[in-house]
């Protein structure tokens, strides 16, 4: 028997694009709040909500083809000519989907329609789109992408070094606009999460991403610490096998863990010294002051609730060994398990202000599972370390030809999993050269193995920046 649930949603799904078509269709020759557009609003929004209660609604073009929620819409011929609106009114702007995460008002549907009006008429439409779709935050929107298959290596590692930085920007913003307490707006960073996500549900991609998190900015720690969890934690959520849209919000919510630290006073956050008792006591209450600060984004929907209760979570341990102190016991939520992992690999790895000293990726794993493993979910760390390799991706090796090499890749066979494909930038002798990328399971004529590692390094205490031979 089919799921009743999918079969609502295909009978809805053509009604959705027709009545979206009436509505833009009547906005255009009248005012916004013309009792026309008004009524044509509202029909739109029954339609919406009735599914929106139960579950998100992803409206994609693909090819000459609508998609709601990854289904393919079926149209009559009597609305074909709202389709083909539709259709075309898509391209026109360079729309490639719209997400509707909570229960829509009439007020944001306003903005949403006033918006493609505008951007119809724009010589940079889908760049006024997003301008005039600040104001909302339960709707997403994303550009139109062409799809190619012969898209080089390069284009994919740039893409990628994009989205990273475009999310340590969005982090930036964010924190300025916490600071002076103002409103934070959660549609440019539910964009760039989604266009993390794209990436992460690739393998290769996932790995250059992960790749990413090796490049660690001492003097932005806080900016760069909290990209880092995210895409960590995405990664992480898809090697359980979490669902794209579970993905996205897993990693808003990692995106704005720590987001209390803004409260925190600079001369704590940044004294140079080991921290006393007294700044310990105030550093500690960073999860709380974030909660309250997540708690007042624009309404409470689901999604300020996730990211809420992660930032309130992710110190207090699985064991309820950590901070905020807890009176009930209680199982910390998936979401917090996970972030939690993410940002001690992080942080382990990375020179912060109150510690120099970093440990290397290999370093960092065995203290995770020898030393906290009772504080973090150990099957969940297990599968982290399953991902991340013996040898993490960034990793800085000295191989026992003295040879000094990046890891790039994993081996994704097991009888080979401290065996990864290696960047080379130093010989032997220690000089630099042109980069070469080798494979350690290479053998020579006798089947001993060419390479191997000898040793594990910190980039950042040998003058090594990773951003020189990552993407």
């Amino acid at each position: 028997m089919r799921d009743s649930k999918k079969i609502i949603l295909e009978e809805e799904s053509a009604n959705i694009i027709n009545c979206l078509a009436l509505v833009l269709k009547t906005a255009q020759i009248h005012d916004i709040n013309n009792i026309a557009v008004v009524k044509a609003i509202h029909k739109l929004i029954e339609l919406l909500n009735i599914i929106l209660s139960e579950e998100r609604i992803t409206l994609q073009l693909m090819g000459e083809n609508f998609y709601v929620n990854e289904r393919r819409v079926r149209h009559t011929v009597e609305h074909m000519s709202n389709f083909d609106f539709i259709l075309e009114e898509f391209k026109k702007i360079g729309v490639g989907s719209i997400l509707f995460e909570d229960t829509l008002e009439e007020r944001d549907i306003k903005v949403l329609i006033s918006a493609v009006v505008k951007a119809g008429s724009s010589a940079t439409p889908f760049e006024t789109l997003l301008d005039e779709m600040e104001q909302v935050d339960n709707l997403t929107i994303k550009e139109a992408i062409e799809i190619k298959d012969d898209i080089s290596e390069f284009e994919k590692k740039r893409l990628i070094k994009k989205s990273y930085s475009n999310a340590v920007s969005i982090m930036k913003g964010v924190s300025e606009t916490a600071k002076s307490n103002e409103r934070i707006n959660l549609a440019r960073s539910k964009r760039v999460i989604g266009s993390i996500v794209d990436h992460i549900v690739e393998q290769e991609c996932q790995s250059t991403l992960i790749g990413m998190t090796a490049i660690k900015d001492y003097d932005e720690y806080t900016y760069f610490h909290s990209v880092n969890v995210s895409i960590l934690s995405m990664a992480l959520g898809n090697k359980i096998g979490l669902p794209r849209k579970i993905l996205a919000d897993l990693g808003l919510a990692a995106l704005f863990h720590d987001l209390g630290k803004v409260d925190i006073p600079i001369e704590v956050l940044n004294k140079p010294s080991k921290l006393s008792d007294d700044d310990w006591t105030v550093m500690r209450q960073h999860p709380w002051l974030g909660t309250a600060k997540i708690l007042q984004f624009k309404g409470v929907n689901t999604s300020s609730i996730n990211i809420a209760i992660s930032a309130f979570e992710h110190h207090i341990n699985n064991d309820l060994s950590g901070y905020p102190h807890v009176e009930t016991a209680f199982d910390l939520e998936l979401f917090s398990k996970i972030i939690s992992i993410a940002d001690r690999y992080d942080a382990i790895t990375s020179s912060r202000i109150y510690s120099r000293t970093a440990h290397t990726p290999t370093e960092a794993l065995s203290i995770m599972y020898n030393d906290y493993g009772n504080e973090l979910d150990m099957p969940l760390l297990k599968m982290f370390i399953q991902m991340v390799g013996v040898y993490p991706i960034g990793c800085l090796v000295v191989l026992d030809t003295n040879e000094l090499g990046l890891v790039l890749d994993n081996n994704r066979d097991p009888q080979f999993i401290d065996r990864p494909c290696v960047l080379l930038i130093a010989d032997s002798a220690g000089n630099k050269i042109e980069s070469t990328e080798v494979d350690l399971t290479d053998k020579d004529e006798s089947g001993a193995f060419v390479r191997s590692v000898a040793r594990t390094l910190v980039s950042a205490q040998y003058g090594i920046d990773l951003s020189e031979y990552l993407p």
